[in-house]
């Protein structure tokens, strides 16, 4: 039988050393790459699980957490938790209160969150057109947006006096109760208010929220009727408000703006805020580009 290069005796001839290497540093880097796949699957689920962490704070009607509720909630551990708030409070997205040993949300939440409003098409036409309503009407401004089956405060305007309303940037509140609100529900999809309607419980806020599926729909005919909501104390008990919306190029919604003042002084002003209001809606959308179609 004839033998091949390399062999003699049936038996195989060593192997050349820069083969051998290779062999061995092909080997070595497949070890590395099953390790370095592992690593990164690991690295990611810690990235999950410390977002699951953050998220609970910002859904929670609490303002503080303790770590065993958290750890409970998430189906953690205790240490796991423990480590992923100090590295939040290190970095201020997470406050401790020592006085009750429990954590809430840290003032880089707030940068994290304005940066992401600073960089919304809508907040940035419509912020010197609120600016204007609030000389007009001197009472503030705000600019608000739907978030699921919630609405959420996004911008606001103060006016320059003493005893003004102001709001909570961030804060989700139910799509039925105050004049922001009510004016979303109004004009958004007619499936999506009718889904809100069958499906969700209109809990009161104030003794004046309209809790009546049937009064609230009568209520919604009437906003889109006159273009407008009105709202005497029906999210907050002390606060008046009206509330316009806005619509983009496509005719979608995108939120609305409102003028709110202490509910004794806004009750003598609200046919004179609600006429400049409705021009600043219509200003704002126009802006991005509604009714300009050909």
């Amino acid at each position: 039988m004839a033998t091949t290069s390399g062999e003699k005796g049936g038996h195989a001839a060593p192997m050349p050393l820069a083969v051998e290497r290779a062999v061995v540093t092909g080997r070595a880097h497949e070890g590395t790459s099953t390790g370095s796949a592992k690593s990164r699957s690991k690295s990611i689920a810690g990235v999950d699980r410390a977002l699951d962490v953050l998220m609970l704070f910002v859904r929670s009607k609490a303002n503080t957490l303790g770590v065993t509720e958290i750890a409970d909630e998430l189906g953690a551990s205790k240490a796991a938790v423990h480590r992923i708030l100090s590295t939040f409070r290190n970095r201020g997205f997470i406050e401790l209160d020592e006085a009750i040993h429990r954590y809430r949300l840290g003032p880089e939440i707030l940068m994290l969150g304005l940066s992401y409003l600073d960089r919304m098409d809508l907040r940035t036409v419509a912020r010197p057109l609120m600016a204007d309503l609030a000389t007009r009407t001197n009472e503030t401004v705000t600019l608000s947006v739907r978030v699921g089956w919630t609405r959420v405060y996004v911008d606001q305007v103060l006016p320059e006096r003493d005893i003004k309303m102001m709001v909570q940037l961030g804060r989700p509140f139910p799509l039925h109760a105050g004049a922001s609100s009510k004016a979303l529900l109004a004009f958004m999809p007619e499936a999506d208010a009718g889904s809100y309607l069958r499906e969700h419980h209109l809990d009161a806020l104030t003794a004046r929220t309209v809790t009546d599926p049937g009064r609230l729909a009568l209520d919604l005919a009437s906003i889109r009727e006159k273009g407008y909501a009105v709202s005497f104390g029906e999210r907050d008990a002390g606060a008046g408000s009206v509330a316009a919306p806005v619509f983009d190029h496509d005719g979608v919604l995108r939120g609305v703006i409102s003028v709110s003042g202490p509910l004794d002084r806004f009750s003598a002003e609200v046919e004179q805020s609600s006429e400049a209001l409705v021009d600043a809606a219509r200003d704002v959308s126009r802006r991005l580009g509604y009714g300009n179609r050909p």
